[in-house]
């Protein structure tokens, strides 16, 4: 662990601490300690000086805890998990897996991290999520024979993290094709598909989602500066979940999915990504390299592609061919 993550799990129960006694505890002078906490900003969080008092964060934070997280894994999961990494910071957590040569089939690693320096959205948009504000999470998956319609997984995806944020409470929740994930409306997060695969050969996978969990003010003024409204886990009713639960609770959901994806390809999954479909009957606008096409969406085939009512007739999309927006 960094000067600067012993310093943050000082202040993390968001209390007031002094210079001498963070200086005391880290071994430091105060000098030292000035020095990393002005680079706390750096991870988009904010601190707060407090005149001949000391400082503390403006809110607390919830760091992760590896084994607690390992510990939540149901004992099935748990079996199949080779690796498990919890970091301060990384550039990428799926860029971290996407470096493995060696995954045995059926069996998977978990990636976590802090805070991502070149966290990636779908088409290489930076992801805004400060220092243990949300959930970057990561796991990957081999293949020797990989199942028909892999084009469909982060739909089923998308139905675990449903599935698993529903069963911690979190109510408000829908899907938006292809791959993101709303509360009330707004984007809580979303999921990210790395894939690797030659021909009829094997293929591996690494399946990355990103959370928010408890957005600071600038992080959400940033997100909304990009044209995307953003929400969190602690903007609603009932008890905010443990980042580590909420984590463990994410990877025996996706796991599972994997497993049944696997055996049965999407047909498995269909009928409740329908059900959560957000933008089904809803005029939409279908953005494209050679220009905008709008109708009305109507929810999506049997591979996962989605179906649009335009001017032309109904026309079918497929996952990474297009961005989707609600008409204007």
């Amino acid at each position: 662990m960094s000067r600067r993550g012993e310093l943050l799990r000082m202040l993390a129960d968001g209390g007031e601490h002094s210079g001498e006694e963070l200086a005391a505890r880290l071994g430091v002078t105060r000098a030292a300690v000035w020095k990393q906490l002005q680079q706390l900003g750096e991870w988009g969080l904010e601190l707060e000086a407090l005149p001949r008092r000391g400082y503390r964060l403006a809110a607390p934070l919830d760091l992760l805890d590896r084994q607690a997280i390992r510990r939540a894994l149901p004992e099935l999961v748990a079996g199949r998990l080779r690796r498990l990494e919890v970091h301060e910071e990384l550039a990428s957590t799926n860029d971290q897996l996407l470096q493995s040569t060696d995954l045995p089939e059926g069996r998977f690693d978990a990636c976590l991290a802090e805070f991502q320096s070149a966290g990636r959205g779908r088409r290489g948009r930076h992801w805004i999520a400060p220092f243990a504000s949300g959930l970057c999470l990561s796991l990957n998956w081999n293949w020797r024979y990989p199942p028909a319609g892999l084009g469909a997984l982060s739909l089923a995806v998308g139905v675990a993290v449903l599935a698993a944020l529903r069963a911690q409470g979190i109510a408000g929740l829908a899907l938006k094709w292809p791959n993101d994930i709303l509360r009330e409306g707004a984007k809580l997060g979303g999921i990210l598909i790395d894939l690797r695969a030659e021909g009829a050969g094997p293929a591996y996978a690494v399946i990355g989602v990103g959370l928010n969990v408890a957005l600071p003010g600038a992080a959400r003024r940033a997100i909304a500066a990009r044209g995307t409204t953003p929400a969190d886990l602690a903007g609603g009713p009932g008890a905010l979940p443990r980042r580590s639960a909420l984590a463990a609770a994410l990877l025996a959901g996706i796991v599972s999915t994997l497993v049944e994806f696997s055996a049965r390809g999407f047909a498995a999954f269909a009928d409740d990504w329908r059900a959560a479909d957000a933008l089904r009957d809803q005029p939409v606008r279908i953005e494209q390299g050679s220009g905008s096409v709008s109708g009305i969406a109507r929810g999506i085939d049997p591979d996962g592609a989605l179906l649009v009512d335009t001017g032309a007739g109904r026309e079918r999309f497929i996952s990474g061919e297009v961005s989707l927006r609600p008409a204007a």
